[in-house]
């Protein structure tokens, strides 16, 4: 059985300074940030330990980030998936939520909206009061 991840939110961007960005974010907010600048390694480190939450950018080389949530539905079903892109395409958003998605942001996207959506994910205790 793979085991459960605590705090981690994985990451998967083919641009360093997202990356860098939201692991800064996400570190202000007590998550620890595991970010993937590939598919691949972001598969393998997924088939190996749980996934709670994963959040995809569409637009990357070799494999789009739509195309990686549908891997990933495919091992992971309960994994949930958060897709960013700084594209605005409806089609692209349709495609993502019908494909599970839990959320689909906008880049540039305001960082207290994205942590909420974190947080509702790994902590959704924290946000019934």
């Amino acid at each position: 059985m793979i085991p459960i991840t605590t705090d981690e939110v994985c990451v998967v961007d083919d641009d360093p300074s997202v990356l860098r960005s939201l692991a800064h974010l996400l570190d202000s907010d007590g998550f620890a940030a595991h970010t993937f600048d590939t598919v691949e390694e972001f598969l393998v480190h997924a088939g190996r330990q749980a996934v709670t939450l994963a959040v995809l950018d569409v637009w990357m080389p070799r494999m789009s980030g739509l195309e990686l949530q549908e891997q990933l539905r495919a091992f992971s079903p309960n994994t949930r998936v958060i897709i960013i892109t700084a594209r605005d395409e409806p089609a692209i958003r349709d495609a993502a939520m019908d494909g599970g998605a839990f959320a689909f942001l906008i880049k540039p996207f305001d960082d207290e909206k994205f942590l909420a959506l974190v947080r509702s994910v790994m902590r959704p205790t924290a946000d019934l009061s």
